[in-house]
């Protein structure tokens, strides 16, 4: 499965983007993804159903995830919670081949993956499928994995409940991302180091100088 290198502006969500701004300002200290216990975004309750945590087994040569929450919004679409169980086991055979390489790679590589495909519900209705995958490290290896799953439909409404089992479609994958470049945060309204502003003259006032100062 090939996945494109991207920018954090690949994510559309306003909410995901809040999810990710706060990794990469942990990011930005040591070039390195954080330890799972210093990601405390704001408003995280707000987000906890759409949210999923995951332990990552390492001891083996292809790693396991574990999943660690329930009752959240997405286990509907797969029709029953999965506290305890083995993400590979959760989603089946049939959807293990467009879900794992996901996972596996964000494993991989240390850093955000997100991906877009297109599920059908049990109407028809076409929903687009965002997954944000966050990577958490311990002892220099990822040790969980936050996933943050948002359904959008153009149509408006659609039904949640078994979304990911209720028909024989399977996912249309759209895009499949690791974001790689300009993995830093710069705040809104701020002028960046080393930012160069110049003051000019003040028509008309011969006492004001113009200066050119460096911010650093």
């Amino acid at each position: 499965m090939d996945f494109a290198s991207a920018a954090p502006s690949v994510v559309k969500s306003i909410k995901q983007r809040d999810l990710l701004n706060t990794w990469l300002r942990l990011y930005a200290r040591h070039q390195t993804a954080p330890a799972i216990w210093e990601y405390q975004p704001a408003r995280l309750e707000e987000e906890l159903s759409d949210l999923i945590y995951y332990t990552v087994d390492n001891s083996t040569s292809t790693p396991g995830l574990t999943i660690q929450s329930e009752g959240t919004r997405i286990s509907r679409a797969y029709g029953h919670t999965g506290k305890g169980i083995l993400l590979e086991d959760y989603v089946g055979p049939r959807l293990a081949p467009f879900v794992m390489p996901v996972y596996r790679e964000c494993i991989a590589r240390a850093l955000p993956v997100y991906s877009v495909a297109d599920v059908d519900d049990i109407y028809g209705r076409v929903v687009a499928y965002e997954r944000l995958l966050l990577p958490f490290l311990t002892d220099d290896k990822v040790s969980h994995v936050i996933a943050s799953l948002k359904t959008f439909c153009e149509d408006g409404g659609f039904e949640i409940k078994n979304l990911l089992r209720g028909n024989d479609a399977l996912p249309r994958p759209k895009l499949r991302t690791v974001i790689d470049r300009d993995l830093f945060h710069r705040a809104p309204g701020r002028i960046a180091a080393a930012d160069v502003v110049e003051f000019a003259d003040q028509p008309g006032d011969p006492s004001v100088t113009a200066e050119i100062i460096e911010l650093n």
